[in-house]
C-alpha cells in the first residue's frame, strides 16, 4: 500500500512510492466565485509582448475582465522594430471570432491590427449582421517603428467597411491625418478632426496627440457629437511609447464591458494608460508599459457605471471645449 505523503516529506521514500496529499490548512477556502464580463480584442500578435494582443490582454486581466482574442496576423517583431508579418486566412479569423461569441459573448469589443483587406471585409460582415456590443476601432497603420501595419488596398475597406460600424474610433495624430488628409499640428487641428471624423462617419472619436510636438502634456480630444472633452496628462519623457495605442484603446473596451458609459470609459482609461507609463519597468535594457501598476484598480477606478462624466487621469477635471 503506498503511504500518503506530505510535501515536505516525500524525499524520505523511495522515488516509486512517493504520493502527495496536500495539507487541507495551507489552502484557502474557495471564495464564493463572481462573474466576470468578457470583453475580446480582434488583432495581430506582437511577438516581444509590448503591444497587440498580448497588451490587449494583459490590460483586460489588470482590470478585472476576462480576456478573448482573434487573432488576424502573426509579426515578428521586437521593441526596436518589426521584422516579419503574416496574416491569417479571413475564414479563420472569422472562426475565432464566431466560436467566442457562441460561448463567451463579449460585452465590448476592440479591433486593432487588422492589416488586410479581406481580414478587414470579414470583421465588418460579422458585426453587420448582429447585434454587436460596444466596437472600439483602434485603425492601426504604422508601428511606432515606422513598419506598415495596414495594406495600402485595406485603407478603403477600413474607411467604408469598419469605421461606420464604430462606437469609438481611437486614431492616433498620424492614422488622424490619414483619415482627415491634412496634417495635424495644434490642439486646434485635433479638434476640427475629431469633428470632421465624427460626423463622416457618425460614431465618437478620440483623437490621441500625444505625439503633438512643443506641448508639455499628452493632451486628447474626446468628441461625441454633443460632448467635446480634453483629456490631459503630464508628457512623461524618456520612456518608450511601444503598445500605448493599444493599451489605451483595450482598456476603454475594459471599463465599457464593466458598464461604464462611454466618456467614462474614456476618461478613466486616460487614467490608466497615464499610470501604466509613469510606472514603466525595465526589461532587457528595453522600457516595457507596467499594466499590473497597482492591485486592485479596477475596484479603485469603476466607482459609477454609466455615469456620463469624464474622469480626470491625474486628479485635474477634465475640461469640456466650447
Amino acid at each position: 500500500m503506498v503511504q500518503p505523503v506530505h510535501q515536505r516529506d516525500a524525499g524520505l521514500l523511495p522515488r516509486s512510492q512517493r504520493t502527495l496529499t496536500p495539507e487541507r490548512s495551507r489552502f484557502p477556502r474557495m471564495a464564493r466565485r463572481h462573474s466576470l464580463p468578457v470583453a475580446l480584442t480582434i488583432a495581430g500578435s506582437d511577438s516581444g509582448g509590448g503591444a497587440g494582443i498580448q497588451a490587449d490582454l494583459k490590460t483586460f486581466a489588470a482590470l478585472g475582465v476576462h480576456g478573448a482574442s482573434a487573432i488576424t496576423c502573426l509579426t515578428a517583431q521586437n521593441p526596436r522594430g518589426v521584422r516579419g508579418i503574416q496574416a491569417a486566412r479571413p475564414e479563420i479569423v472569422r472562426q475565432q471570432i464566431q466560436a467566442v461569441f457562441d460561448e463567451l459573448p463579449p460585452a465590448a469589443v476592440k479591433t486593432g491590427m487588422l492589416f488586410s483587406a479581406p481580414i478587414i471585409e470579414v470583421v465588418a460582415d460579422f458585426f453587420r449582421r448582429r447585434r454587436r456590443p460596444p466596437l472600439v476601432v483602434d485603425p492601426v497603420m504604422v508601428a511606432t517603428s515606422g513598419a506598415r501595419l495596414l495594406q495600402p488596398s485595406a485603407v478603403r475597406a477600413l474607411r467604408e467597411r469598419l469605421l461606420p460600424l464604430a462606437t469609438l474610433i481611437t486614431p492616433n495624430l498620424d492614422e488622424a491625418a490619414i483619415l482627415v488628409g491634412r496634417p495635424l499640428r495644434s490642439v486646434e487641428d485635433l479638434r476640427a478632426a475629431a469633428r470632421e471624423i465624427q460626423r463622416r462617419y457618425r460614431s465618437a472619436v478620440l483623437v490621441k496627440g500625444g505625439h503633438l510636438k512643443g506641448l508639455t502634456e499628452a493632451v486628447d480630444i474626446f468628441q461625441d457629437g454633443r460632448t467635446e472633452l480634453l483629456l490631459r496628462a503630464p508628457f512623461i519623457r524618456g520612456v518608450s511609447t511601444h503598445g500605448t495605442g493599444c493599451t489605451y484603446s483595450a482598456a476603454i473596451t475594459s471599463y465599457l464591458a464593466l458598464g461604464c458609459g462611454l466618456p467614462c470609459a474614456v476618461g478613466l482609461a486616460k487614467r490608466y494608460i497615464t499610470h501604466a507609463i509613469a510606472r514603466s519597468c525595465r526589461t532587457a535594457r528595453h522600457s516595457v508599459l507596467n499594466h499590473f501598476f497597482a492591485a486592485g484598480v479596477r475596484r479603485t477606478a469603476v466607482t459609477s457605471p454609466r455615469r456620463s462624466v469624464a474622469v480626470a487621469p491625474n486628479g485635474r477635471s477634465s475640461r469640456r471645449m466650447e
